[in-house]
């Protein structure tokens, strides 16, 4: 981990924690961005995040939106009409619910439609300031079981394992690195190896071919 620190300077940041820096944390636009994330390019996510927050910043106002208009914003992010309908029903729920903010543990956070762990786990750590929660998506789940940290088949037994595995005090910047790591160097398909920090001592697991970085890729 403490490699990674130093490897990633420099390197953009996943969307999400770009924009609850952009935010100041705002809980309620780090709950709305992880959930645009899913499956979508970092790029697409921050500026369809963008969009959605200049015509409605805050719980109310985009529960007053219609779903169409929530999709014309957020498109062309992945499975943007299911998420239109999750947003705008959260918004709603958050407004009825929750007096219009972000609620600060797990059990409330998966109630709202759309949201499960990673989602739950991301808000905690990036708006709530949480240093007892490890988010795990793709890119967490795949470089973890490539470096022989944890043997896992899903995400949600990567996050339990990786509790045991990983010591607390990394647990909040775990997704941080990995995601910056895994879009950087650490690929799903052909990673550079050649260029990675973590070379002597990752095992390589499942990997099968490595890609070949250009003079100016190298780190």
């Amino acid at each position: 981990m403490r490699r990674l620190a130093k490897a990633i300077d420099g390197l953009d940041e996943p969307a999400v924690e770009k924009i609850s820096k952009e935010q100041r944390g705002n809980p309620f636009h780090v709950l709305i961005a992880t959930m645009l994330s899913a499956q979508t390019r970092d790029q697409v996510t921050h500026e369809a995040s963008t969009r959605l927050f200049r015509v409605a910043g805050t719980p109310r106002a985009m529960a007053a939106l219609t779903e169409r208009r929530i999709e014309m914003l957020i498109y062309p992010v992945s499975f943007y009409r299911n998420k239109a309908e999750h947003v705008r029903e959260t918004c709603r729920q958050l407004v009825a619910r929750h007096g219009g903010k972000v609620p600060e543990t797990m059990e409330a956070l998966l109630t709202l439609p759309g949201v499960g762990r990673k989602t739950a786990n991301l808000v905690l750590i990036e708006a709530h300031g949480s240093d007892e929660n490890i988010c795990v998506d793709t890119h967490v789940h795949r470089i973890s079981n490539r470096l022989g940290w944890v043997r896992t088949k899903t995400p949600d037994e990567t996050e339990q394992a990786l509790y045991r595995a990983v010591a607390r005090r990394w647990w909040p910047l775990v997704n941080r690195y990995l995601v910056t790591w895994g879009q950087n160097v650490c690929r799903p398909v052909y990673p550079l190896c050649g260029t990675c920090v973590l070379a002597d001592l990752c095992p390589r697991m499942g990997v099968t071919r490595v890609g070949r970085a250009k003079a100016a890729q190298v780190l």
